[in-house]
């Protein structure tokens, strides 16, 4: 695997989103985009529970969360938009057991099939 292509990536997926839209709720982020930032998220967390584990402590771990957690919405609400489902769907989570369920798999669905009939009904709007 070349080094230099996991940096470049890891720059554009989870730095640039950090730098540049870390309380951005507008536009939209792309499936690719939203799953590369939460595998970032995972890898950057590990080193941080290690330390926490060694030093017996949740501290690193309770600061990374924090630090992260509102670019993980604002992440997650352009998803939804990108599905063409309002940010506020990000709340269904709230709800136990199926509310996450239910938001991993409108995560993992295809931008392409909403954007068919999205395309398809302002077309007939226009007409």
């Amino acid at each position: 695997m070349n080094l230099e292509k996991l940096k470049n990536g890891f720059n554009q997926y989870f730095v640039n989103v950090l730098k540049t839209q870390y309380a951005d709720f507008k536009g939209r982020a792309t499936r690719s985009q939203y799953w590369y930032f939460i595998l970032c998220y995972v890898v950057v967390s590990i080193p941080f529970s290690i330390i926490d584990r060694i030093i017996n402590a949740q501290v690193f771990t309770l600061v990374l969360s924090l630090a992260l957690l509102v670019p993980s919405i604002a992440i997650g609400v352009r998803r939804l938009r990108d599905i063409n489902l309002s940010g506020w769907f990000y709340l269904i989570a709230l709800i136990p057991v199926a509310g996450p369920i239910a938001l991993l798999v409108l995560f993992c669905m295809p931008t392409d099939k909403f954007k068919k009939d999205n395309n398809s009904s302002n077309q007939k709007k226009a007409a």
